[in-house]
């Protein structure tokens, strides 16, 4: 009786059937023990993968997949916002980038990025077409209006997680900071500072609710310290952007009212304000001391480094990836609130008080500037 003819390994690329000839087991070991399966004894897994490597045979990533009906790739969507360069993206959602490809790799999954408003239907081009298992949204500019597409997207059975704030009702799985005790925590640590006139610079509607549960801590600490919140300190700055903060501080001017603090609802805004207040000739934080809410990258080389609050962003990036292979994998799996932390440094004036202990607190500023 002839001999078993050995499947040839040099003249064609090796393949799974190649291996199991070699190791002696079936083609179905050989997958699961190239997958890592527990299904498979630990000295098998050892010799298949040994094989593999000596072979140099890859997984066919693509086929796998098609078989499974799994892509293996997770899609983060950014929403285009308006910014200073031609990126389109916010500077907070880029420090979350890094943490959330980190993730996706330690899972095994790859990462496509797009902009949100490429798409309009979400579903159909990434979930239903196999492109993507899931999606990570990052951002969403109006939440009034981004609430309809969620609700669908979760009518679809679309696998997805948001980052931003936690609202009540919400359709969705979100992601998202402390926003009402970050906002609260920053007022205390200025009126701890002596300052009692206390600006706030964001849109405080439902159309933004991150900023809205800033301004609410805002209002919770002012009223603990027995002092009412002053409509007239409040100004709108509809995008997170420095234009928009400049341009809110020089609405507030054009007022005339009292402040002596600036408090910016995202770093961005607060770098916007900062220069308006330089503009003027008002001192930062001599006069007006300000801070934002983020800690971006820049907000430390600011002049002065500007006292912020901190969301962090590695940890919010792998608990977004976390949430959403959760989903996938058929758990139950709830939103989540991350803690906010101060990062105080010079533009809120500590090292002018640490370096006056006694000092009597800072004079309101009562300057009228003309506003060009």
């Amino acid at each position: 009786m002839p001999e078993a003819t050995r499947p040839s390994v040099s003249k064609h690329k090796p393949t799974s059937f190649d291996i199991a000839y070699r190791a002696g087991v079936s083609q179905a070991t050989v997958s699961r023990a190239l997958r890592g399966s527990s299904l498979v004894s630990g000295e098998t897994r050892r010799k298949v993968q040994a094989i593999a490597k000596e072979l140099n045979y890859k997984v066919d990533k693509n086929a796998s997949n098609l078989r499974r009906q799994h892509s293996s790739t997770l899609a983060l969507l950014l929403f285009e916002d308006p910014t200073s360069d031609d990126s389109l993206i916010n500077p907070f959602f880029l420090s979350m980038l890094g943490s959330i490809t980190h993730a996706c790799a330690r899972q095994g999954y790859d990462l496509l990025i797009s902009f949100q408003q490429l798409s309009d239907d979400w579903h159909a081009d990434y979930q239903d077409s196999h492109k993507a298992d899931g999606l990570i949204l990052l951002g969403y500019g109006d939440y009034l209006e981004s609430r309809c597409k969620l609700e669908k997207l979760v009518e679809q059975g679309t696998h997805l997680v948001r980052w931003g704030a936690l609202v009540e009702g919400q359709p969705d799985i979100s992601v998202g900071c402390d926003n009402v005790h970050g906002g609260e925590a920053m007022t205390a640590h200025l009126l701890g500072m002596g300052r009692r006139r206390i600006a706030f610079l964001g849109d405080i509607s439902e159309h933004c609710p991150e900023f809205s549960d800033r301004y609410l801590g805002h209002c919770r600490a002012l009223r603990a310290a027995g002092l009412a919140p002053d409509p007239a300190l409040q100004v709108d700055a509809a995008h997170s952007t420095e234009q928009m903060g400049h341009e809110a501080l020089r609405a507030l001017l054009a007022r005339g009212v009292d402040f002596d603090a600036v408090f910016g609802t995202s770093d961005l805004i607060a770098l916007g304000a900062m220069r308006a207040l330089a503009e003027a000739g008002l001192h930062v934080p001599g006069q007006v001391a300000v801070v934002g809410f983020d800690d971006i990258p820049m907000a430390s080389f600011a002049n002065p480094p500007l006292t912020t609050v901190l969301q962090d962003t590695k940890r919010a990036g792998e608990q977004l990836v976390e949430n959403l292979l959760q989903q996938l994998r058929g758990e139950k799996v709830g939103s989540v609130m991350l803690p906010a932390r101060l990062v105080i440094r010079r533009s809120c004036g500590a090292a002018l008080q640490a370096s006056a202990p006694g000092q009597p607190a800072l004079k309101v500023v009562r300057r009228r500037v003309a506003v060009r």
